[in-house]
């Protein structure tokens, strides 16, 4: 059955600086169940304004995640949203490191995106996984490299993801280690010479400083994800955690973080310098998405011996003036385990950032030294949270 298609493209939404505002996907208006049956459990993800369930295309018996969206968000038509996210998977389809687009579906309240099915899940599964489940330093490497292949693409076509997180990184198998497909381009933006872009926008953990301090948005800016994402990989910890949202905020401004004998015990002395060469507060100082690629930790594939320098020793908070100047750069649920309990949501938003409340889901990963979990003692513990932003717009989930 051949599908019903809108006969003209999409009309041109009112601009919004950052917003693609064009498609080429024909628009099916017929219903989503004559071409695909909904797979039966639980969804792959959810949020406030979306949901993604795995589906069967009826014809092939083929696999594929369906991204339902809801075009009004408290009372605010948001379809100019989704046409963006959609734009910026067009633009990035002959991108194997980004998920695949087949199809684009709109009923009166949804537009439903029907999306590659990554099979092997999100990387923070593996990312708070026991230490012998966990990823080796071979996998960051590898898996690290495919995502910066995909960052590197979308910087040069001008677009930042703004939403880097474990979360947002899936797997295309779980065993063996598959390749990962980035998602989940809701936050997206991109970037033009004409005007500099300010939002607040992100997910706490993962927000580079310039977000907190409202200075212009860059490719940069992914970059400092880039760093955080690859602590979370390589120690199952969040590096800029505190007991709150503000607790955390301020340790990203401070650069607040250590590189503890636990956390990094077994992990190379160049794997440490990758991520400081991220974790840099001045945007101009961090590595880009090309240079992080050519690293030596990256680009030699070989992992050296046992540190010297990040072993039995603690950092001093990374200060600007030891960088160089280089060049630029869902809610989804889980079962709480008895050894960590979900921490209980924030009632109330701080006025300053219009902070989206959230969820945790706390596990990290123990270290062989650890016999029992002390949820108030443990201070590197993983929030789920939905991004942060001014206004409202597509919650967390994956895809």
């Amino acid at each position: 059955m051949v599908p019903e298609e809108c006969c003209c493209p999409t009309p041109r939404s009112p601009t919004r600086p950052g917003l693609l505002s064009e498609i080429r996907t024909p628009v099916c208006t017929e219903p989503f169940t004559n071409r695909y049956a909904l797979a039966p459990g639980h969804a792959l993800g959810r949020g406030k304004f979306a949901v993604v369930k795995k589906c069967i295309e009826k014809d092939t018996n083929k696999e594929f995640a369906a991204k339902f969206m809801r075009k009004r968000r408290k009372g605010q038509d948001c379809r100019m949203e989704i046409i963006h996210e959609i734009a910026v998977l067009e633009l990035a389809k002959c991108c194997h490191r980004v998920i695949n687009l087949h199809e684009v579906y709109e009923t009166a309240s949804e537009m439903i995106l029907v999306l590659e099915y990554a099979v092997g899940g999100e990387i923070f599964d593996q990312c708070i996984a026991e230490r012998e489940e966990a990823f080796k330093e071979k996998d960051v490497q590898r898996l690290l490299s495919q995502i910066l292949e995909g960052i590197s693409f979308l910087h040069k076509n001008n677009v930042v993801h703004l939403d880097l997180k474990p979360q947002n990184i899936l797997l295309t198998s779980n065993c063996p280690l598959g390749d990962i497909k980035i998602v989940d381009f809701g936050l997206s933006r991109v970037l033009t010479n004409c005007e500099e872009l300010r939002e607040i926008m992100g997910t706490p953990e993962y927000v580079a400083p310039e977000i907190l301090n409202y200075e212009p948005i860059s490719t940069s800016t992914d970059m400092w994800s880039i760093g955080v994402l690859a602590y979370v990989m390589l120690t199952g910890s969040s590096p800029f955690l505190g007991d709150d949202k503000q607790q955390t905020f301020l340790n990203i401004s401070q650069i607040n973080l250590t590189y503890s004998e636990e956390d990094f015990d077994g992990i190379s002395d160049l794997a440490v310098a990758f991520i400081k060469s991220l974790l840099v507060k001045k945007p101009q100082g961090r590595a880009t998405a090309e240079d992080c690629l050519h690293h030596p930790w990256l680009a030699d594939g070989d992992i050296p011996g046992l540190p010297t320098s990040a072993k039995n020793t603690v950092d001093e908070p990374i200060r600007d003036e030891d960088k160089g100047e280089d060049d630029f750069a869902t809610e989804h649920t889980a079962d709480p385990t008895p050894s960590c309990t979900p921490e209980v949501q924030e009632k109330t938003l701080t006025e300053e950032l219009v902070v989206v409340a959230s969820y945790t889901l706390g596990q990290c990963r123990q270290s062989d030294k650890e016999t029992q979990t002390d949820t108030k003692a443990i201070s590197k513990r993983f929030r789920f949270e939905e991004p942060l932003l001014l206004q409202e717009i597509p919650g967390e989930f994956i895809y």
